[in-house]
């Protein structure tokens, strides 16, 4: 069997374009652009993906501003607090890494559940796990996005979520619970694990290790979606599943490059969008 490969570009293609014409409608009928707020320490790889994230929001009328913070907890509490009571912001995101877990988590429950687009605070993730309206985090909405836009059964099927992170792991388990699948998280310390994915229809691969899922782990005819993003030595990025073993067993998969990244940073700006019109929040 060969896989269908997941075309991330396309797809967030599409997303672009919608979040575009409703902004253009919004402002057109007497509204402002949604404006959406990026919090960073002074680290070279976050700055480069604000700039990203800010061509990208340009390109589709939403207004992206970086606001750099000093990598301490004051700084951190200080900006984050100042958003929240700004009307002009619509939307806030604290790009992590910016201490450490355990601070970066309490610096992120600062975000108000109408802000956080991208699903970082307690709020949002205790509103996602009890099925009321709020923004699940991109990466994980993109890849039950990905099942749903090839069609792929999640109602009553098997899933496998590799991966307990708050980003990806456990809102993407409540996101296909939401759906009636049948969920099981593991993670790298999971026994068995090889034999827990060989038994699911669905596997959600996100627990940031390169290669873990290998091709003897996949039910052949399994969709795969692979969240991990790995840096090798020599600068090559892969996935944490082996891509060319598991396109030769499963239905669908997608490469690490191309796949849920460029859908995760549409449904970012789709969900800033959304923040401007706090009726729209969506319920998942």
């Amino acid at each position: 069997m060969t896989a269908t490969i997941v075309d991330g570009k396309e797809i967030a293609a599409a997303i672009l374009g919608e979040v575009e014409k409703s902004v253009a409608g919004a402002v057109s009928a007497g509204g402002r652009r949604p404006h959406l707020a990026i919090v960073v320490a002074d680290d070279p790889a976050a700055l480069s993906y604000t700039k990203s994230l800010q061509k990208k929001g340009e390109n589709v009328g939403v207004e992206v501003t970086v606001e750099k913070a000093a990598a301490a907890r004051g700084p951190g509490i200080a900006v984050l607090s100042a958003l929240a009571d700004d009307p002009a912001v619509d939307a806030v995101i604290l790009q992590r890494p910016f201490i450490d877990r355990s601070v970066d988590g309490e610096l992120s429950d600062l975000i108000s559940p109408t802000k956080d687009v991208d699903g970082q605070s307690s709020a949002s993730l205790g509103a996602l796990w009890a099925g009321r309206p709020c923004f699940p985090a991109s990466t994980a909405a993109a890849a039950v996005l990905i099942l749903e836009h090839y069609d792929v059964q999640i109602e009553g099927a098997e899933a496998v979520v590799v991966g307990r992170s708050t980003v990806v792991g456990k809102p993407a388990a409540a996101l296909l619970l939401n759906r009636h699948a049948t969920v099981t998280i593991c993670h790298t310390r999971t026994k068995e694990l090889a034999g827990v994915c060989k038994r699911a229809d669905i596997v959600i691969a996100a627990a940031g290790r390169a290669g873990l899922v290998t091709g003897d782990m996949v039910k052949p005819g399994a969709a795969v979606i692979d969240c991990g993003y790995n840096f090798l030595d020599d600068g090559t990025v892969v996935g944490d599943a082996v891509f060319d073993e598991v396109a030769e067993v499963a239905a669908l998969t997608n490469k690490a490059v191309g796949g849920v990244g460029p859908i995760t940073t549409a449904i970012l700006l789709k969900h800033v969008a959304g923040a401007a019109v706090p009726t729209e929040v969506e319920s998942f």
